[in-house]
């Protein structure tokens, strides 16, 4: 990806250097069930698509392309496979150094440990006020992947988008838009063939599982539903909130902006309709199931009429 975008070139990267510091940040990612190295991969691998084919590129410039690209690689470095608010009511010792995207700041303190450490400093041969730039763009990146100030943000940017306002030689209309561009490629394992999204949502689950477990167990709350594993079973219906409040406005905002990116937006509705229709499965198959009634202390079945409506398998059939 450094070097089909010319970045190698441009910014006279060594390649030995580039190479070691890729491993770098490959190894400063935990193996935690979902945020680790592989999710870092899978958003830059999307952050290259929509600079490339879905033709983003021609409106930024090159340093900003390569803030993308660094910015999508360590987004999540040294994640602990907990969130913002778990830091925070842990008091844990992230949280007490920073006040806001508690998370999303250690990622980028270590980027940019790892930038400045010798032997990894791909950014060696860009001067002094480029560099310092450079890194302020990065910051911006990694600091818009926290979904709190995409929802504070993202207004206006969408309005600027929808009345058609937008002016990409307008630095801060290119802000917004790498700002949203970053969004849509950390979600954007909502846009891959079914059979690959559903295995994302069951990591990503069992990671948030993980976070549920530990408030339980150590903070002695209830954990909310997203990270609740008595709630598993509710997960098509999340997934289909998550779409509709987060992953449809920011892909439809970007097929706005170029018609090239389109792809990922009719991906995300592909997959709406799957979990939409899992969740309706799962409803049909409550519905069936068979009912019982208890009379002193005795279970009987139902009656041969209702089993017969349910099908020789009974409700079982219903479900994949």
């Amino acid at each position: 990806m450094f070097l089909d975008l010319g970045l190698v070139d441009k910014f006279h990267i060594y390649y030995e250097v580039l190479c070691r510091w890729l491993l770098s940040v490959k190894k400063n990612y935990r193996p935690v069930t979902y945020h680790n190295w592989r999710h870092a991969f899978c958003v830059t691998q999307t952050m290259y698509a929509l600079l490339t084919t879905g033709k983003l590129r021609r409106l930024l410039s090159d340093m900003e392309v390569l803030s993308l690209i660094i910015g999508c690689l360590c987004h999540d470095l040294d994640h602990r496979g907990t969130n913002n608010q778990f830091q925070i009511k842990t008091m844990s010792p992230l949280a007490q150094l920073y006040s806001t995207s508690v998370m999303e700041h250690h990622h980028f303190d270590h980027c940019v440990m790892l930038l400045s450490t010798k032997g990894n400093d791909i950014l060696s041969n860009v001067n002094q006020n480029d560099y310092q730039y450079l890194i302020s763009l990065i910051e911006h990146t990694i600091l818009s992947t926290d979904l709190a100030l995409y929802f504070r943000f993202r207004g206006e940017v969408f309005d600027l988008i929808n009345k058609g306002q937008t002016d990409w030689t307008d630095f801060e209309h290119r802000k917004k838009l790498q700002g949203i561009m970053m969004t849509a490629c950390d979600v954007s394992a909502i846009t891959k063939p079914w059979d690959i999204q559903k295995k994302v949502a069951e990591l990503v689950a069992s990671e948030f599982f993980e976070q549920g477990d530990l408030e339980k167990t150590e903070l002695h709350i209830q954990p909310i539903d997203m990270m609740n594993r008595e709630k598993k079973s509710e997960l098509p219906k999340m997934q289909v909130g998550f779409i509709d409040g987060i992953c449809l406005p920011v892909y439809e905002a970007l097929a706005k902006v170029s018609p090239h990116a389109t792809e990922l937006l009719e991906g995300c509705k592909a997959n709406r309709e799957n979990w939409q229709s899992a969740y309706e499965s799962r409803g049909l198959a409550t519905q069936q199931k068979p009912m019982e009634t208890k009379s002193e202390g005795k279970t009987e079945p139902m009656s041969g009429s209702k089993k017969n409506r349910l099908g020789k398998f009974g409700p079982s059939c219903t479900l994949n």
